[in-house]
């Protein structure tokens, strides 16, 4: 500690920070992370060092309030590389709000929004990212080949990404997420909008740029287990989909009005084989409930599908007090100076 205290008042780390190399950041959301950032932030920077020799970077951990020793070991790793930059959140924002509070602090060239934690997408993947961004591709997805979790997960992961791809107003890549390189352009065009609850892989397909891909295998945690439930899936799911589809709000318009029309001709039919009949018509108990119920259904689900619609203007709309930034370290000499007393 005393080393580095004399280091900082010399000044060569606030000068390490300085470089003329073309900058990469690189932004790592996380919560309750204590047995993975450490490996995290020494794996991406033995890639950085040893195969991007040609570009400087900077790993921006965002902790979205974790209970357990994540700030604190972020605290020490960024004490000892100043390349390594830490926000503290005031409370859980989750963890699309929380990757989008990291990207708006990044400086770099090009932007990677999302190396998780875990390591589930390889950073070893970057140096391939950066090749392609080097030929004039201002998008770069990485393209989840081989997923290695459980079997039924990955087939409804497969199943959304084909859905969402089939009914998005744009061309959103198959088993692509955010770990990608966006150019600073992009990076600044989607950070240009007020949302409240962005998807990020959303907005930076309508962006509409030159894309290319990188395949790789999703790898399966080494340490500890995802923070996010499956009810917080189905939620990220639903968010994506209604905000990057109109599609769906139209087909419930349009099978309004299929069915209104099914309705209007069954009363016709049935008024008209009341007159031949003369008052008879047999219509019996069970099919007057089977239509009860199939209506009442669909219109339960159309009433669903309408209130995500709804749900999502009022995000954007009623917003709730902003979450605030705790601490802050490495982004300037202040926040170093501030992060040494404490120590």
């Amino acid at each position: 500690m005393e080393k580095l205290v004399n280091l900082f008042h010399r000044g060569d780390i606030s000068s390490s920070m300085k470089s003329t190399k073309p900058l990469i950041s690189i932004v790592t959301p996380c919560f309750n992370e204590e047995l993975n950032v450490l490996n995290c932030a020494e794996e991406l920077k033995t890639v950085m060092e040893e195969k991007c020799s040609g570009y400087d970077y900077e790993h921006i951990f965002v902790d979205n309030a974790s209970t357990d020793s994540t700030y604190e070991t972020l605290k020490a790793i960024a004490l000892t590389d100043p390349r390594v930059k830490v926000i503290l959140n005031s409370r859980n924002i989750g963890p699309f709000r929380n990757m989008w509070h990291g990207l708006k602090n990044t400086s770099g060239d090009a932007v990677i929004p999302l190396l998780p934690a875990d390591l589930q997408d390889p950073p070893d993947v970057i140096p391939e990212f950066i090749t392609l961004w080097e030929k004039g591709h201002l998008v770069v997805h990485g393209v989840r080949s081989n997923r290695k979790e459980f079997f039924l997960m990955r087939i409804a992961r497969s199943t959304y990404y084909r859905i969402i791809r089939k009914f998005a107003d744009v061309d959103i890549p198959l088993d692509a997420g955010e770990f990608m390189l966006i150019d600073r352009r992009i990076a600044e065009s989607i950070l240009s909008l007020d949302d409240q609850y962005p998807y990020i892989r959303g907005l930076v397909a309508q962006c509409g740029a030159r894309s290319g891909f990188v395949q790789y295998d999703w790898r399966e945690r080494k340490f500890g287990k995802s923070r996010n439930s499956l009810l917080d899936l189905i939620d990220y799911a639903v968010n994506g989909f209604v905000s990057t589809s109109k599609i769906p709000a139209r087909l419930a318009l349009l099978a309004g009005f299929f069915l209104s029309g099914v309705g209007i001709i069954g009363a016709f039919a049935t008024s008209v084989i009341f007159l031949v009949n003369r008052g008879q018509v047999a219509v019996g108990v069970p099919t007057a409930i089977v239509a009860i119920f199939f209506f009442a259904g669909i219109q339960l689900l159309f009433l669903g599908l309408i209130g995500e619609y709804v749900l999502s203007i009022h995000g954007q709309v009623r917003k709730s007090p902003p979450m605030f930034e705790l601490a802050r370290i490495n982004f300037d000499k202040k926040d170093l100076k501030e992060t040494l007393d404490e120590n």
